[in-house]
């Protein structure tokens, strides 16, 4: 009942907002790519924002001049905003690396977002609560929502498989192809620039940087928000024998046996963040020397750092020796909550799944990813079609399966982990206005937040620019809405130049 009043509600809402607006327009370019304008308005930042929409295609070429990809983006542009010269413009993506933009489009940017249950239960079916989103960051900036090619309406054109853009650095050629054209067509080369990503996006983002400000043709960028991180992907890649992928795991575990309550929390007066200290410390000072050590540890020291494991995870003592101290990210999901016949989610450990098989190794499924995909694809074409009249028939790639596992990996540096850290710390120290918002989830098992720590530790890197702000929830952390407040907030802090430590 609750959700189908407040859909009724938000329906008139946005039903109000677009009677002011102009009728749409559509148009077919020259080079076939298919436009949508219209207007709208948003209370955002305290402000009531009246803003010009642009969704539509860009066709890029190859180097024989042949179209071969037309990217889709929507882009916001806010009216009476005065110089362009000084009004900021963000470019934002998710991740994946196959995932279009709908995420942060709907969940914590954009001028709509949707809303889902507060309990961390499953979404359900619709109809889903869209509302004007009074956190969306339009106030301070100009927004360009961009799907990759072989996301969302993104796709190859002509001759081109895809494939050609589907890696690393080529994902960021054809994205900084993009970014350049866009500044030109829109006349913003002046205007101070910010890239918004999660997950995979901040590993575009530092690939982003190497390709806009890696050559003469620079763009400089004035801040990039990395929100939940991987830039070394070793950090979290418990293959065997990468025993650091395990450090940078454990203190996440330890937050999610917090709140799920699998362990004593009276013994820090119900303190999070004075247990996640004593975590990382333990991390550091105890955990990975004793995987370095590996069978060299003696028997007394194995069992000591296994029973102060144990403390912090929940798990008991012989199940951590018979791991020989090493717990992967599958294992721990299904361990964890087994005796309940629950797994906990990857994305985010404060979302459980009940399970079939009680004796299963790892978890059936991630269950915050079936918890919130749903009412995201719902809400977002649902907005694009009535409320942005875009009238594409065409399938809308959620996630694409297919590009990310074909996706290359490489840098061309030689390592045999994806490792794009290096390029956004050469980024920092040739632009000395670049500044690095680090916003992770503390329950977010998929680029856990002691990981990201143990990538920006490494050598390059300015410390006094990298800002990291963290939340109780996870991948996602703006599903959770005083995450999302908080999130919103430091971004606008960021692209304001505010922020501090």
């Amino acid at each position: 009942m609750f959700r189908t009043i407040l859909t009724l509600v938000s329906g008139l809402a946005l039903a109000a907002c677009s009677a002011g607006a102009q009728e749409a327009t559509s148009e077919e370019t020259g080079d076939g790519a298919r436009v949508y304008e219209t207007t709208g308005q948003v209370t955002a930042g305290g402000e009531r924002v009246r803003y010009r929409v642009v969704a539509g295609e860009m066709i890029l070429t190859g180097e024989d001049g042949e179209p071969n990809a037309a990217i889709f983006s929507t882009a916001y542009i806010r009216e009476g905003a005065g110089d362009p010269s000084t009004r900021p413009v963000a470019f934002i993506f998710n991740g994946g690396p196959g995932s279009a933009s709908l995420w942060l489009h709907m969940g914590v940017f954009g001028p709509r977002r949707v809303v889902l249950p507060a309990d961390v239960s499953d979404d359900g079916a619709p109809p889903y609560p869209i509302v004007e989103n009074e956190h969306s960051i339009l106030d301070v900036a100009d927004l360009v929502f961009v799907d990759p090619v072989g996301t969302g309406w993104s796709h190859p054109v002509g001759e081109s498989d895809g494939s050609e853009f589907w890696g690393v650095r080529e994902d960021a050629a054809s994205l900084g192809a993009f970014i350049r054209r866009w500044l030109t067509e829109n006349r913003r080369w002046n205007s101070p620039k910010f890239l918004l990503g999660e997950s995979y996006g901040t590993t575009r983002i530092a690939a982003l940087m190497n390709e806009l400000q890696g050559g003469w043709t620079d763009v400089s960028i004035n801040g990039v928000a990395l929100i939940s991180t991987v830039l070394d992907f070793r950090f979290d890649d418990t293959s065997d024998g990468n025993d650091i992928g395990y450090t940078g795991l454990l203190p996440g575990f330890a937050a999610t046996a917090w709140y799920h309550e699998r362990i004593d929390r009276s013994a820090w007066n119900g303190d999070l963040e004075a247990f996640i200290d004593e975590v990382r410390e333990f991390t550091y000072s105890d955990y990975m020397p004793a995987l370095m050590r590996g069978v060299s540890l003696p028997e007394d020291q194995r069992r000591a750092v296994a029973a102060q494991m144990s403390r912090y995870l929940g798990l008991s003592v012989d199940y951590l020796m018979r791991a020989n101290l090493r717990v992967s990210l599958s294992r721990f999901m299904r361990e964890l909550m087994r005796e309940d016949g629950l797994s906990v989610g990857r994305l985010d450990s404060r979302y459980t799944g009940m399970e079939a098989d009680g004796v299963g190794e790892g978890p059936d499924y991630d269950p915050s990813a079936y918890g919130i995909d749903g009412a995201y694809t719902a809400a977002m074409l649902d907005y694009f079609t009535r409320e942005l009249e875009v009238d594409i028939t065409d399938e809308y790639s959620v996630i694409d399966i297919p590009t990310s596992r074909g996706w290359d990996r490489s840098t061309g540096q030689g390592a045999a982990y994806t490792n794009v850290g290096p390029w956004l710390a050469r980024a920092m120290r040739q632009n000395s206005d670049l500044d690095v918002l680090v916003a992770q989830g503390y329950y977010d098992l998929a680029t856990p937040f002691f990981a990201a720590e143990l990538m920006f530790n490494q050598p390059g890197f300015d410390p006094e620019r990298v800002h990291f702000r963290y939340y109780e929830s996870g991948h996602m952390m703006y599903v959770h809405e005083p995450s999302l407040e908080a999130l919103a907030e430091h971004v606008r802090a960021l692209i304001r130049d505010e922020l501090e430590d």
